[in-house]
């Protein structure tokens, strides 16, 4: 697929990075940069249709054969960690969805180590626009769309098949935790990168984050060791993308006895993580010295 050239970027988009210089708050000229770079890659990208479908279809087959691999445990064994497949599924759907959405939107942001060795972050620092939203919107790749399909299909079957008492209140959650979980996500992928910051090469450690977390996420909390479970309930607090909210919906105990109004706790949870986030990127974009530092 051809790359879109640096000057492809809109002359338009040269604005002031904390405050436009025609008044815009930061947040407002942030997102309008990322909306125009990633409408240019968009562009690219349809300009070779059948490659995008070709790599879309094989996004979400990569990804199938996760839950293709939960699939055959179940011709083996009729429960894992005592939830049923259509239990599992729903764990599956709610993580792999969260996390496809957050990789589609900010996944890019995982680069930016390389970015920082190469120097060409310097580029992107000449250009009066916010540079996380660049960092973000660089080489959007729309074929990400094919994770969000497959976890949406497999959540799609999950609810049809989960034994749930749909109240109110659960059928509330259900979106509530696909929003609060890719917002965390997100957050993760910024912190991440503002590490990148002093290391110059952390995207693997990034990657056992993100990737892992969502991995891990799939299956009940009940399988792995309470120190685990401990570490991203209170570490790194991916248990409220979906173990927390999960275990009300699905009428399961907490394997570690917390009190009953943690499992709504998501939305702050993610906007703590999210400010958090902010900051860190903040300092790392300070600290930064170009090439070498």
């Amino acid at each position: 697929m051809a790359e879109p050239r640096a000057d492809a970027f809109p002359a338009d988009t040269s604005r002031a990075r904390a405050s436009g210089a025609d008044g815009r708050p930061a947040l407002v000229e942030g997102l309008r940069t990322y909306r125009l770079i990633v409408g240019m890659w968009v562009r690219s990208t349809m300009a070779y249709r059948a490659s995008f479908l070709l790599t879309t279809l094989g996004n979400f087959a990569a990804t199938g054969f996760d839950f293709l691999t939960i699939v055959l445990m179940f011709s083996r064994v009729t429960a894992l960690g005592g939830f049923t497949l259509p239990e599992v599924a729903f764990l599956y759907g709610t993580s792999s969805t969260a996390f496809g959405v957050a990789d589609l939107l900010v996944g890019s942001a995982d680069r930016l180590g390389r970015r920082v060795r190469d120097g060409t972050l310097d580029t992107l620092l000449l250009r009066p626009a916010p540079v996380l939203a660049q960092v973000a919107a660089d080489r959007f790749a729309l074929r990400r769309l094919g994770r969000i399909l497959q976890g949406s299909l497999v959540l799609g079957w999950a609810l049809a098949r989960v034994d749930v008492r749909w109240t109110p209140v659960n059928i509330a959650l259900v979106p509530l935790m696909l929003l609060s979980g890719s917002a965390l996500f997100g957050a993760v992928y910024v912190l991440g990168a503002a590490f990148q910051f002093r290391t110059n090469d952390a995207s693997e450690l990034q990657n056992s984050v993100t990737y892992g977390g969502n991995t891990m996420l799939q299956y009940p909390p009940g399988i792995f060791g309470r120190e685990l479970v401990r570490s991203v309930t209170f570490v790194v607090p991916l248990a409220f993308v979906n173990w927390l909210p999960a275990l009300h919906v699905l009428g399961r105990p907490d394997p570690l006895g917390l009190p009953a109004w943690v499992d709504f706790c998501s939305p702050p949870v993610a906007a703590a993580c999210c400010l958090l986030a902010g900051l860190a990127w903040r300092a790392g974009l300070r600290s930064y010295r170009s090439t070498g530092s």
